[in-house]
């Protein structure tokens, strides 16, 4: 494909070059020459077969959402934000692409993900990667000092996708964030706390969330005899910890990265400890750590977060380990990532890996990058992975053969004999005009049986039945369809009834 690209590049040169010598009104023995040149090129390229052939098909690392998936998904989200909402939160929005130099030398090793876009008018821009930067833009462009906002929104990356684990190019992302000067670690127990009840309410599996600090890790590669150019580099290494082995993250350091093994070897004995305040306390006592005044501070802060995290009764799903990293430059502090124990699956399954599905941490000096005097405004956050939660909801659904609603119909309004189209749609239109969510069959005489139905299959609750005898006495037959029972409703009362029958608490099927 490259190739044929190369050489359809040189057909479109010397195409311009044999009209720019017709212009200029060249010898006809030079143009013939040019001529044939072009010829050759044009034979050479053979046929373009893709013209012929259209490949119906989505992007690469993108997908489709079915009504029943957009169902889940729905339900999923309104989780999330309410979440969000009960917190505090306000909602923002901001534009799908940035200005390129916006995005550029944020994300370390990760900025070759990113979209560029071709030049628009003047402008060198890209897809946002994530919804931090642009948030942090946000602020430092309206001279915020104090937010605590959510925004749930597609990024992109230019990765290579495994959409079998939740993996995309296009996907949402839901974030929460604080910014403002607070006192320590107060707004950081609030977002693991947001994470832990969010990921409990969605039902997914036994969760953990891994914490560490930025502080710590540059301590710790300090007293380690890291250079501090390697720092971010290194760090990127040791965060693949979770997928890879220790022997393979240390190939990586010192056959790709240049750091001498006596160094990676010091590092190892660090970043293979994990557990909880112990080892917060264990390490405040370490010879080496406590000569390290970054580290030090750090683990001030775990111990006191650890001390929140337990008045906020979620401490047990909390692992202090020194391996996690976040490859993003832009962390200055506290970072966690949760991680799924265990995917629901069904017996004798081997439960499904997806990688990380909540991840966060404080970036106190992202803001003072776009801020002309550099004026810093601390921030904290989370997002949640909502694509491989929702990749986890698909399969547990599936798994278990449930039913998904792809309406929120709550009532059908049906007609018992024939010509009754003109009271059929005054009484729908009733019911929208008082919020109801209704529905008719577009029939002028359908047949009840196919009315009932259709209630069925959709999942509709209920049936308003319209008939002669009903219309005379001034009622509306209402009937369960889950149990065939039927109840005459005065008409006055009908929008009540269904308000009553129909109001039910929102769930994750």
């Amino acid at each position: 494909m490259a190739d044929r690209a190369a050489l359809e590049e040189l057909v479109r040169l010397q195409g311009e070059r044999v009209r720019g010598l017709k212009q200029q009104k060249a010898s006809a023995e030079q143009i013939e020459e040019e001529v044939a040149k072009l010829l050759k090129l044009k034979a050479q390229l053979g046929p373009d077969e893709s013209k012929h052939k259209f490949v119906l098909k989505t992007p690469k690392g993108t997908r489709d959402y079915s009504p029943r998936q957009m169902a889940v998904r729905e339900k999923v989200f309104d989780v999330i934000i309410r979440c969000f909402k009960r917190h505090g939160a306000e909602v923002i929005d901001t534009p799908v692409f940035e200005l390129k130099e916006t995005l550029t030398g944020k994300y370390g090793e990760d900025s070759k993900l990113i979209y560029d876009l071709k030049d628009q008018g003047g402008e060198l821009l890209s897809l946002r990667y994530d919804l931090t930067v642009p948030f942090a833009r946000y602020l430092a462009m309206n001279k915020l000092t104090n937010i605590k906002r959510y925004h749930i929104a597609k990024v992109y990356r230019r990765d290579n996708p495994a959409m079998t684990r939740g993996r995309y190019r296009e996907f949402y992302q839901c974030d929460f964030d604080i910014a403002g000067q607070f006192d320590p670690m107060i707004p950081d127990a609030e977002c693991l706390k947001i994470m832990c009840e969010i990921l409990s309410s969605l039902q997914i599996g036994d969760f953990l969330v891994k914490v560490n600090d930025r502080r710590i890790l540059d301590g710790m590669f300090a007293i380690c005899g890291v250079p501090d150019s390697k720092f971010r580099t290194i760090c990127s290494s040791v965060d693949k910890l979770d997928k890879v082995s220790w022997e393979e993250v240390k190939n990586e350091m010192v056959g790709e990265k240049g750091l001498a093994p006596e160094v990676a070897d010091r590092i190892g004995d660090y970043v293979q400890q994990h557990g909880g305040v112990s080892l917060v306390e264990q390490l405040l006592q370490d010879p080496k750590l406590s000569q390290n005044k970054q580290a030090m501070e750090g683990l001030g802060d775990l111990k006191l977060l650890f001390e929140y995290l337990t008045l906020f009764g979620v401490n047990d799903k909390i692992s202090f380990d020194l391996s996690l990293a976040r490859g993003l430059d832009y962390y200055t502090g506290v970072i966690y990532e949760a991680v799924l124990l265990q995917t629901p699956a069904q017996a004798g399954d081997e439960p499904s890996g997806v990688g990380s599905v909540a991840a966060g941490g404080r970036y106190d000096g992202l803001v003072g990058m776009f801020d002309p005097r550099g004026r810093k405004v601390p921030c904290v956050g989370l997002s949640i992975g909502v694509e491989r939660i929702f990749s986890i909801v698909e399969q547990r659904l599936e798994a278990l053969e449930e039913k998904v609603r792809t309406t929120e119909t709550q009532v059908l309004v049906a007609s018992a004999q024939k010509k009754l189209l003109e009271e059929r749609l005054k009484l729908v239109s009733e019911l929208w005009d008082a919020g109801i969510k209704a529905e008719l069959l577009y029939k002028k005489n359908p047949k009840l049986l196919n009315q009932l139905q259709y209630c069925e299959e959709a999942g509709i609750p209920l049936v308003a039945i319209i008939g002669e005898q009903e219309l005379k006495d001034g009622v509306i037959k209402l009937r369960s369809v889950a149990s065939r029972e039927e109840v005459d409703v005065r008409r006055e009362d009908l929008v009540e009834e269904i308000k009553r029958r129909t109001d039910q608490p929102h769930c994750i099927c």
